[in-house]
């Protein structure tokens, strides 16, 4: 089983000159954040937006990086191995490597690339009212930039999560940007700006 994903070419209409890759929360699908692609000033970028491969529970054609409602996080090394064989298998499809790979998630999908992307030698991980699985080890490799946005008044994923996500990946040696929002659990304009000059500060 390989990873389904929706796949919008530069703007330009050249060859794309890097990639933008953003997973989608519990319960929704990669048509949720797919309309990212026409909000951002990226003409040589290729965006890709995977559907996550477990359907949601309660939500109809939803889908779920892994149980969540479960203690043990099922699913989650399926999904793990998966996005990581994917992200691995793009270079040969797109002709971009990893080091100029954005990876950026909401919620779950913010949790899933703090997780799988401190282990690749991607240009930048941004993570929108996300979260870590675990504390994160130490490498020996480089760690790309991370950009953590969230909101304060977030009901679904506590702003605490991410200051904890900040100061964990800081105990580790990664460089954090991090930024808060009155807003709930959600991705307002503002987010975006930040997400754009994150991204071209990498390029």
């Amino acid at each position: 089983m390989s990873l389904e994903a929706i796949s919008i070419p530069p703007a330009s209409g050249n060859r794309p000159t890097h990639l933008f890759i953003a997973l989608h929360g519990w319960g929704a699908d990669a048509r949720d954040l797919a309309p990212l692609a026409s909000m951002f000033n990226l003409p040589d970028y290729q965006f890709l937006f995977p559907n996550a491969p477990f359907p949601h529970p309660q939500v109809p054609g939803g889908k779920a990086w892994y149980a969540l409602e479960t203690e043990d996080y099922a699913g989650i090394l399926e999904s793990r191995q998966m996005l990581f064989d994917w992200l691995v298998s793009l270079e040969s499809e797109t002709g971009v490597p990893l080091e100029r790979t954005i990876l950026s998630g909401f919620s779950q999908g913010g949790a899933m690339i703090l997780d799988i992307g401190l282990n690749l030698p991607v240009a930048g991980l941004c993570s929108m009212s996300g979260y870590l699985h675990a504390k994160p080890q130490a490498s020996n490799s480089p760690l790309p930039p991370i950009l953590i946005v969230h909101g304060r008044q977030d009901p679904v994923v506590p702003v605490q999560a991410a200051r904890q996500a900040r100061d964990e990946l800081t105990a580790i040696g990664a460089t954090v940007e991090y930024h808060e929002f009155d807003m709930g659990h959600e991705i307002r304009p503002a987010v975006l700006d930040l997400l754009q000059q994150f991204i071209l500060a990498r390029q």
